[in-house]
């Protein structure tokens, strides 16, 4: 039987005509509906803002139209509400291999073990040019600042920080940042983009928002100089943060990543795109290219 919500009355005198046994079914009836009423006062109804943060699925794919939208995923998280948005929500939760997404976590090592000193630490280039085949730009043939290795994603500079940090380091850090699968298999100097190190878009959006509170366990100088080289836009209305990644996969399939966050005067969102497939480098492989498809999908979903 359900009883509705009642506001308590006073009680009544018992007529003296009444018997004993109406008078205890009386005192039963006025208990329960007591009861009752107490269980639905505000105070004890159940508070629906204990609810968890909002996830919402969006629709991305004409912004990917000509590559299977399958390969593809955007995944943008709140920083204040918590609240997520994912396109493609069984790929954010999928591992790849983070290629140069990986110097964000590299730098923030190397500089909070002081193996590089700032964003203006130099090493110099040894005038070497793989002439295996290995991927080669001429923006790497010279020395390199922190801040100019990040921008140009300069993997030779970065081989010698991973060398100088040391396996024991470097897996203490994985495992203090719970990055990924925290794999260092596939050599020192280069598991994150020949190795067997894997991390998903959710995994991305979640040590990011870490990195961003200072909730990594680093210095907050270490945390702001990483934050300084991360600036990929600056403008009056918001600012623009961001490291891209590109890999082949198969001889015809390549993988790219734009992952960061974009800050507003009152709020933040970090996001996390990846994309694989045929024509990924073909339309996406600049990093400019990628940074402008970041902007559209902000847009999108009225972040920007």
């Amino acid at each position: 039987m359900e009883f509705p919500c009642h506001r308590k009355e006073k009680g009544r005198l018992i007529p003296k005509h009444m018997n004993t046994f109406t008078m205890q079914t009386l005192r039963f009836l006025s208990a329960a509906v007591i009861t009752l009423a107490v269980s639905c006062s505000p105070s004890q109804q159940h508070n629906t803002s204990s609810r968890g943060p909002i996830e919402r699925e969006i629709d991305l794919g004409e912004f990917f139209m000509g590559t299977d939208p399958v390969e593809a995923t955007f995944v943008v998280l709140n920083a204040r509400t918590g609240e997520i948005l994912r396109y493609n929500p069984a790929h954010t939760q999928r591992r790849f291999i983070p290629v140069s997404t990986f110097k964000i976590p590299l730098s923030l090592i190397a500089i909070e073990l002081g193996v590089a000193s700032g964003p203006d630490h130099l090493i110099p280039w040894d005038n070497i040019v793989p002439t295996d085949g290995t991927f080669w730009t001429s923006s790497w043939s010279r020395d390199h600042t922190l801040r100019s290795a990040f921008q140009n994603s300069v993997f030779w500079y970065y081989q010698r920080l991973a060398e100088q940090i040391g396996p024991d380091r470097m897996r203490r850090y994985l495992d203090q940042f719970n990055y990924g699968n925290r794999s260092m298999d596939g050599g020192l100097n280069q598991f994150w983009l020949h190795g067997d190190l894997r991390i998903s878009p959710d995994e991305q959006v979640r040590f990011l928002k870490l990195m961003y509170d200072d909730r990594l366990g680093l210095s907050g100088r270490t945390t702001q100089i990483l934050k300084d080289i991360l600036v990929l836009e600056a403008r009056d209305d918001y600012l623009l943060s961001g490291k891209t990644g590109t890999e082949n996969v198969t001889p015809t399939r390549e993988l790219a990543w734009l992952v960061g966050y974009v800050e507003h005067p009152s709020d933040t969102w970090f996001f996390a795109l990846n994309m694989e497939g045929e024509q990924v480098w073909e339309r996406w492989g600049n990093p400019t290219q990628r940074i402008q498809i970041v902007r559209q999908l902000l847009k999108a979903i009225d972040i920007l």
